[in-house]
């Protein structure tokens, strides 16, 4: 598959994140790209504004007659989100146009450019992201594509402007297994936990996912690993020769001497005889750092200088939703968070606790996904308990539909919390105001976002009661 003779690309689902960063690249490539989706949001207003049709209605009488009318010349890009009876998947699929899912366009640009493909259950969004703003800083060419939006950027989408061919950053997602049909010459493995055990069955069938991810490495390749996540995928199933390790207490590439400041963490990075200490990163958090390692280490081996890694880590501003401290003043904090994995809870609510020692933690928690939440139903309480109140709303489906016993009320007989139980979304501002947190914290993967700008505010306005 190539680009070649296509002059216009239709999205279905281009309001997902990884759809809206492609369907951004093929308009400033020239072509002529629309889409549909579901439901406005704000991504969807971001593209209307650059320029980009979009529908909200599953009718093809708002499709274009330039997307619909000649096949050969139109690309379909489409998201399994999009359910099979869609009137608008139906036409494209039996009227002979060409479909390809997101995961097959990456796979044609990595397999065309110097690639650093960037995996993990988590942790991925973070590092792939730091990887192209460390290039961006120093003046390197590099186009990515990225899971989130960038606080540096303000997009999922980071466009080269330096002479040169650029590096192309991706993350390589694992859900559906769209990451092996990248065409990696670099990858990052960030750690690989259990997850999405509704796509692959068994913890087993998802570290198998891992391997042949790395088994796509180009010979000439290196894989940068995470010392845990490669203890779980077995170091024999690794190419050694070809392997980096990395970790905050990894026999190899390390930090030393972290420093839980309120809004940064100091540290040094530690590759055997090279160092670079007193590095300074305003995302805070221990996974932050460990996401830094190895964002440093693929810098180094492309030949950045020591005052270019400072700048680009000292410079980099983080991931919306990934540790986003919205408030941080007077004895007032609210930091919002994407977890919606035990570990990812784990490595969140351990690093607020570091940064903020003696002052009560209030979490509030959405879970994601029925079966998530009920495969990882002792993981999830057990991370929970690090905080002093648990506040849970409502499981957030996503794609599945209920399943039998399972809500957010399982969660709650292991949560070792002082205080503990399930509020509505609509009673959870009720709820703040009547119980007042001094540290709080929102983590979750689904709609608990639109709560953030309230809450934020609201926050804000008890440091300033006559401010509205």
């Amino acid at each position: 598959m190539s680009f070649k003779g296509k002059n216009s690309v239709y999205f279905l689902g281009i309001g997902g994140i990884g759809m809206s960063a492609l369907a951004r690249w093929f308009h400033h490539e020239g072509f002529a790209v629309a889409g549909y989706d579901k439901t406005p949001s704000p991504l969807t207003d971001e593209l209307i504004n650059e320029g980009i049709q979009i529908s909200f209605q599953d009718d093809l009488e708002t499709v274009p007659s330039q997307y619909k009318e000649e096949a050969s010349k139109v690309l379909i890009v489409w998201t399994p989100a999009i359910p099979k009876n869609s009137v608008l998947l139906n036409f494209f699929e039996s009227n002979g146009f060409e479909m390809k899912k997101r995961s097959e366009v990456l796979g044609v640009l990595t397999s065309s450019h110097h690639s650093i493909a960037v995996a993990g259950t988590h942790g991925k969004t973070t590092t792939s992201s730091m990887v192209a703003h460390l290039f961006k800083s120093a003046g390197k060419p590099v186009t990515a594509f990225l899971g989130g939006i960038t606080q540096n950027y303000q997009s999922n989408l980071i466009l080269n402007t330096q002479k040169g061919e650029p590096v192309v950053v991706v993350e390589a997602d694992e859900f559906d297994r769209s990451f092996l049909r990248l065409h990696p010459n670099e990858a990052i493995v960030t750690s690989a936990d259990p997850d999405h055990l509704d796509i692959y069955g068994t913890e087993d069938s998802i570290l198998d996912g891992f391997r042949e991810f790395i088994a796509l490495l180009d010979k000439k390749g290196k894989l940068y690993i995470q010392s845990n996540a490669a203890y779980r995928l077995g170091n024999k199933s690794l190419p050694l020769e070809k392997t980096r390790f990395y970790g905050l207490r990894s026999d190899g590439i390390k930090a030393e001497n972290i420093q839980a400041r309120p809004g940064s963490f100091q540290f040094d990075y530690v590759d055997g005889d090279k160092e670079i200490k007193g590095l300074e990163l305003f995302i805070p958090g221990f996974h932050n750092v460990e996401n830094a390692l190895a964002a440093i280490a693929v810098c180094l081996d492309h030949q950045f200088t020591e005052n270019e890694i400072r700048e680009g880590v000292r410079s980099f501003k983080g991931v919306k939703r990934r540790f986003e401290i919205h408030v941080n003043e007077g004895n007032l904090v609210y930091i919002d968070d994407y977890a919606h994995h035990p570990e990812e809870i784990r490595a969140c609510l351990s690093s607020v606790i570091a940064m903020f020692p003696g002052k009560k933690l209030t979490v509030v928690f959405q879970p994601h996904l029925f079966t998530r939440t009920r495969d990882f139903a002792e993981g999830f309480s057990e991370s929970l308990s690090l905080a002093d109140e648990v506040v849970l709303l409502d499981i957030y489906p996503a794609r599945e539909l209920p399943i039998e016993g399972v809500s957010s009320e399982i969660l709650l007989g292991e949560i070792q919390s002082g205080k503990k139980g399930v509020v509505s979304k609509e009673n959870v501002m009720v709820y703040l105001e009547e119980n007042q947190p001094e540290v709080l914290v929102t983590l979750g993967a689904g709609d608990i976002d639109r709560l953030v700008p309230g809450i934020a505010k609201w926050t804000r306005s008890r440091l300033n009661p006559t401010e509205v």
